[in-house]
């Protein structure tokens, strides 16, 4: 089993097991659907219904149908079976290991990918540690088949003359 995390369990709400879940997930829309499957402590859960209120994720899930049971859930990670889902594009696990070119010179290895609030940088560990944004402007091309990705570098991301 493959699994990749979605978000974090943040609290319960009314009195009949739902959970508050913050997730910037990318496919979230995909994922927090009624019969889906979700694993929290690696305990498989199904999906019985989702609402979205302000910034929540809001579930319920078969087996935890009283506050008291969802109270025991909070502060937990959720995860999804990657074998369960086809998405259209790749997720930013993907991208781990992968090779990157800027057209024909290797600049590094993807190492992590960082969140911010703006958009996802890119890690790169070549001769010196740097970052790119995973923004259509900076990324030209994902080829996961050959595990490379080709860039548009600019003079300067990684401190270097």
């Amino acid at each position: 089993m493959d699994l990749i995390y979605i978000g974090k369990i943040v609290n319960t709400h009314g009195l009949k097991g739902e959970i508050r879940i913050i997730s910037d997930f990318k496919y979230k829309d995909d994922v927090f659907k009624i019969n889906n499957i979700v694993y929290i402590n690696n305990n498989k859960y199904i999906i019985k219904s989702y609402r979205h209120h302000k910034i929540y994720d809001m579930i319920t899930l078969d087996s935890i149908n009283s506050i008291e049971q969802a109270e025991n859930l909070k502060g937990l990670s959720i995860y999804i079976n990657r074998e369960d889902y086809k998405f259209d594009g790749y997720l930013n696990e993907d991208l781990i290991g992968l090779n990157v070119y800027d057209n024909d010179i290797y600049k590094g290895k993807v190492v992590d990918i960082l969140k911010t609030s703006i958009n996802d940088l890119i890690v790169i560990d070549g001769i010196k540690r740097h970052m790119v944004p995973n923004i259509p402007e900076f990324v030209k091309e994902v080829d996961l088949e050959n595990k490379k990705i080709y860039i548009e570098y600019i003079r300067g991301l990684d401190n270097e003359d």
